[in-house]
């Protein structure tokens, strides 16, 4: 009997071993950012980016063996939400997050994850103060800064439009302040002086008292801190008063939505962006797997599903997803993703290893948008 006892102990042993085995490894990565919400169109950029590369990347057989398992956290660009969202990344035991959207949940956000030492790879985030103030070395971005899409836009406005009166507004936000601010530095830099300079209050859906003070001052062109909601209602706004003004912004109206919401009105808009990625040939077996399956992948998309090539290629070098081993191999090595050859520098900005500047102008017309 002893030895029938013995037998059956063995043999659930090697049942259990067997179970332990076939159950695969699994390692937590998150995408976040305004999944709800008036932004919800540039939380979908980012989900559909993350969600393409999950799917590439376990089709591979996961990161050194592990499956990888996305989560999705919803901010609505709100900062005490992206806190929260953040600590509920932590606790789901996420070890990189690639997110958020705005930079006023990214960097509140940010000191969540550099407390819990998670790596934070930003898709979309411009603000300098993002990287600049960082509490940590887990703090990254693939994306450029508001100083370095304000150098961009204030020369290019100080010399095409010399002699002419323009009115710089932002929406109050990280960005939008930011963006607007850098802007202005540099059109001053540049020799030309803001005529106006004001703030407006984003989720607003009346912009005419505003529309009518730049009407008085009698504007020519109009450079806006902000997104792509409060510019389109503005664009139409301005129309219905028949003002014909030059309506400059940022990335932040890199989206279809800005022309379904101004039509016509949205004529001749343009915004600051990086090198269009979809049409680089880095990215092109991405795009048309985005294509096949019905997506566009237009704006952060493609900035999105690089954040994460950046993990699955730091944690293959390091044989590791320990986020302190991943972010050892993110400072020593230069990626190849669907955006370009990156790297990083100390701060843990982007640096672009071709010769492709970080920011360009694009036109809207006719519906879309396409370099200018």
């Amino acid at each position: 009997m002893l030895k029938n006892l013995k037998k059956s102990i063995s043999l659930i042993a090697a049942f259990l071993m067997i179970g332990t085995m076939s159950v695969k490894a699994e390692v937590v990565v998150a995408s976040a950012g305004p999944m709800t919400g008036d932004l919800a169109v540039f939380g979908e950029q980012l989900k559909y980016g993350a969600e393409m590369w999950e799917k590439d990347v376990n089709a591979k057989g996961g990161i050194n063996g592990e499956k990888v398992k996305l989560v999705i956290g919803d901010d609505a660009c709100d900062p005490k939400q992206a806190v929260a969202i953040a600590n509920k990344l932590v606790g789901m035991g996420a070890v990189y997050v690639a997110g958020h959207f705005c930079s006023s949940s990214s960097i509140p956000a940010s000191a969540v994850y550099s407390e819990a030492g998670i790596i934070q790879v930003t898709p979309a985030s411009t603000n300098p103060n993002y990287t600049d103030k960082a509490k940590s070395d887990h703090i990254f971005r693939v994306c450029g800064r508001d100083d370095q899409q304000g150098e961009v836009a204030g020369k290019f406005i100080a010399d095409n439009y010399k002699g002419k009166k323009v009115a710089v507004i932002h929406d109050k936000t990280a960005y939008g302040k930011g963006l607007a601010d850098e802007t202005r530095k540099n059109m001053k830099k540049n020799g030309l002086k803001a005529a106006l300079y004001e703030a407006y209050t984003a989720g607003e859906k009346d912009y005419s008292a505003l529309v009518s003070k730049l009407k008085s001052k009698k504007i020519d062109v109009l450079y806006i801190g902000g997104y792509h909601a409060e510019a389109g209602l503005m664009a139409r706004q301005m129309k219905d008063q028949s003002m014909n003004v030059q309506i400059i912004s940022g990335d932040a109206l890199v989206t279809q939505e800005y022309w379904n919401i101004t039509g016509d009105a949205g004529e001749g808009t343009l915004m600051t962006f990086g090198p269009d990625p979809r049409g680089k040939a880095s990215a092109r077996a991405v795009v048309k797997r985005f294509e096949d399956a019905g997506l566009n992948p237009e704006g952060y998309v493609l900035y999105s599903y690089a954040a994460l090539q950046v993990f699955e290629q730091a944690a293959t070098k390091a044989k590791s997803t320990k986020p302190n081993d991943v972010k050892k191999a993110m400072r020593s090595t230069e990626f190849d993703t669907v955006i370009g050859k990156i790297n990083f520098n100390k701060k843990g900005d982007v640096i672009a290893t071709s010769k492709d500047p970080l920011y360009i102008f694009y036109k809207f017309s006719k519906g879309s948008y396409a370099p200018l």
